[in-house]
């Protein structure tokens, strides 16, 4: 029998640990595939993955400005991974990646469409191995997801996760973890196996150091982030040198859990300077109303946008690789250029099933700046329109857990076009159905 202790998926993969089914005995075949003995000096090899398949019908997309969609298109993700540990200190870490599309009107990006590519290849080799302390060194193509992933995540939403070809030595200590990095991003190319490894033409790195604080202090993470690549926004575009300085706090306090982050970034891009910031909190409160588990809460942000035009300084803030569902699985709006005030509530109607409804409203933070994507293209530059409300939108979504291994959903959104979308002549609302079925292994 498996019982759901024994499954313990995480968001990276690569940081499960089966070592625990060494002296197993009782013959079940998913334990069997999660450690399987290389030699009786702790070796190993673990073997897992992930197929998804999504279902998406949109009602005038683009606001309109895009073709109508009459049946709405398939999503199909499959993730293979295999892990070898090699005695205490060595562990090479490879997963393949296939995302497919079927059905889809309009041009299939990389992100949606990549038939196979190399997704993770990894060697981690520990260095320093103590209770309680440990010195790590991981190179190789790999994700990255640090804090909150409003910049840096493993990209999960979309079709194709997220990679980067990194050198990374990680620190940790108690409750005190410290990363420092050099990576290249892994940029999604339609082709089978058509990914270049250290492709230097975008760059990031940076040090991450978390703190987890056991007594009522805030736990803290403070982080610099640099990044080097080519970048288009309203008022310039070119090889753009960004850096970003941050900070994080985040506590349970009784029932009120808060998450709060502050980053300012500077550098050049092209001739202009850049100046830009970003404030964001969520902060929600759990309560038992029997038979339901009920969570109440709020996200808002303020992310700058562009001052003026053509004044050689860039203000637009730069959320550098983040979550590709940002505001939902819509994912009708990135976080550039934007304010937004988003309460919401989850209601656990059983051990398995999760409802959620979610409401936000966006305005543009700068009037002189346009509405980028998720994935930073301009949807529109905004030039002649002085009002600065986007829209609002509804969603609304029920999660199942079948057991550890199965998850299915079903989600609804309405955005309702705002005053800008009107007079940027982007004014009809969209209407998006969404229907995931994922099993792990």
């Amino acid at each position: 029998m498996l019982f759901a202790q024994d499954v313990a998926f995480k968001p990276l993969r690569y940081e499960e640990d089966y070592h625990k089914f060494k002296s197993d005995s009782s013959g079940n075949p998913y334990r069997k595939i999660k450690y399987i003995p290389v030699d009786t000096n702790r070796s190993y090899l673990s073997l897992g993955g992930e197929v998804r398949y999504q279902y998406f019908k949109y009602k005038d997309p683009g606001w309109g400005t895009e073709p109508e969609d009459r049946d709405g298109f398939v999503l199909n993700r499959l993730l293979v991974h295999a892990d070898v540990h090699i005695g205490k200190q060595l562990r090479i870490f490879s997963q393949i990646q296939s995302s497919l599309i079927a059905g889809n009107v309009g041009p299939n990006s990389p992100i949606d469409e990549n038939p196979l590519n190399m997704h993770q290849l990894f060697v981690d080799f520990s260095l320093y191995t103590k209770t309680g302390k440990e010195l790590l060194f991981k190179l190789g193509r790999q994700e990255l997801s640090y804090g909150s992933q409003r910049l840096i995540s493993v990209r999960e939403g979309p079709n194709s996760r997220q990679a980067f070809d990194a050198l990374r030595m990680i620190f940790a200590k108690k409750n005190v973890r410290a990363d420092a990095f050099y990576s290249t991003y892994v940029k999604a190319r339609s082709n089978v196996f058509g990914e270049r490894f250290w492709d230097r033409s975008s760059q990031l790195w940076g040090t991450y150091i978390a703190w987890n604080c056991t007594s009522q202090v805030p736990n803290l993470d403070v982080y610099y982030l640099g990044v080097k690549n080519n970048a288009i926004f309203v008022d310039a575009q070119g090889k753009e040198q960004r850096h970003s300085v941050g900070t994080r706090l985040w506590k349970k306090v009784g029932k009120v859990n808060y998450d709060l982050e502050a980053v300012y970034q500077f550098g050049s891009l092209s001739k202009s300077g850049i100046k830009a910031w970003t404030i964001s909190l969520d902060a929600f409160s759990q309560f038992k109303i029997l038979p339901c588990a009920l969570v109440i809460g709020l996200k808002t942000e303020l992310i700058s946008g562009d001052k003026a035009h053509d004044d050689l300084r860039i203000n637009t803030f730069n959320p550098l690789y983040p979550r590709g569902a940002y505001f939902g699985l819509a994912s009708l709006i990135g976080p550039y250029n934007l304010s937004d005030l988003h309460p919401y509530i989850q209601m656990e109607l059983s051990r398995k099933v999760i409802w959620s409804v979610d409401y936000d409203m966006f305005w543009r933070m700068s009037g002189n700046d346009g509405i980028y994507a998720v994935n930073g293209s301009l949807v529109h530059d905004g030039r002649n329109i002085n009002v600065k409300e986007i829209g609002d939108q509804l969603g609304t979504d029920v999660s199942v857990q079948l057991n550890p291994f199965l998850f299915c959903s079903i989600e609804f959104t309405r955005f309702n076009a705002g005053k800008f979308l009107h007079r940027a002549g982007m004014g009809k609302d969209i209407y998006m159905t969404g229907i995931t079925a994922a099993i792990k292994f």
